[in-house]
This record gives C-alpha cells, sequence and structure tokens, in this order.
C-alpha cells in the first residue's frame, strides 16, 4: 500500500465518520461542527483527485459561507442552542427497506462492475483554465448569475425585514 492510498483511505474516513457524526448528533450545534469536517474531507478527496478548483470551492462556498452562516444563525438564534432532534422513528420499517434495496444494488454494481484502471496523469492545474474560461467565453452566466445571487439576498432580507416588523 503506497501513500496516496493511505492518505484517501484517512481522509475518507475522516468524511464517513464526520457524516455519521452530523446524522446522529443530538446537538444541531454539534452536528454543523461535525458538518465542517465533512466538507473538509470533501475537499481533501477532491485534491487527491487532481480536482484543485472545485476543492478550492469546496471550501470557499460550503465552509466559508454557507457552514459559517448556519453556525451564525443556530449561535445567534436564542432558542436554538439547546434544541434537542427529535428521533420518533415515523416508517421505520418502509426506510430500512428502501435503504436495503439501495445499498444492496450498489454493491451488486460495485462488484460486477468491470472497472478501468490507468496510471495516474502528472497533476495539471485546473483552476487556469476554468478561470480563463469564466472570464472569457462564460462571462455573461458568471455575471447573470451573480445578479440572479444578488437579488436573492436582497430578497431574502426584506422578508426578514417583513418578518420581523410583523413580530415586534
Amino acid at each position: 500500500m503506497n501513500w496516496y492510498n493511505i492518505v484517501f483511505y484517512a481522509f475518507a474516513a475522516l468524511t464517513v465518520i464526520s457524516a455519521i457524526g452530523v446524522v446522529f448528533s443530538r446537538s444541531i450545534l454539534y452536528a454543523a461542527f461535525s458538518l465542517l469536517f465533512t466538507f473538509f474531507g470533501v475537499a481533501a478527496l477532491y485534491v487527491l483527485l487532481s480536482a484543485d478548483f472545485i476543492a478550492i470551492t469546496q471550501i470557499l462556498l460550503y465552509v466559508g459561507g454557507i457552514l459559517v452562516l448556519i453556525i451564525f444563525g443556530i449561535m445567534l438564534t436564542s432558542r436554538a442552542n439547546n434544541v434537542e432532534v427529535k428521533r420518533r422513528a415515523f416508517q421505520l420499517v418502509p426506510a430500512v427497506l428502501v435503504v436495503g434495496v439501495i445499498a444492496g444494488t450498489l454493491i451488486g454494481v460495485l462488484t460486477t462492475t468491470n472497472w478501468p484502471t490507468a496510471n495516474f496523469l502528472p497533476y495539471e492545474d485546473t483552476a487556469r483554465p476554468i478561470g480563463a474560461l469564466l472570464m472569457t467565453q462564460f462571462v455573461l452566466p458568471f455575471e447573470l448569475a451573480s445578479i440572479l445571487l444578488l437579488v436573492a439576498l436582497i430578497g431574502a432580507v426584506i422578508i426578514a425585514r417583513r418578518e420581523k416588523g410583523k413580530r415586534a
């Protein structure tokens, strides 16, 4: 077993264990912090796949933006710090059956597929060509997406202020 496999399995274990922590955590704050390690583990797996642009995007958007927003939302909400997640099993039997069928199908596909193997190519920087494409050939869709996100943010602020005014 070479160093690449060891590092891959270490980050895969980190990702899976922290994802289990997200699912089974009783505290919503602990679940959010477990999600932090899950996002970092996924970003590390992207780096191992030579997808550096996706790894950087994963860290900037999910860890730097969405997760920080979730944690701030939890910490700034006065009643959310001690929230216990409800654990009632309403549909346990159908859920176990569906998960069993999907897991069996995935295991069957994984074991019966003839997976092609190839040698690794030398590492190539992907962020520079993607950035050049975003700023040249795809600049209009990129800017339209940024304007759409800005309008959504302004709309969310207006709706939040309107809701706050109704409660006061």
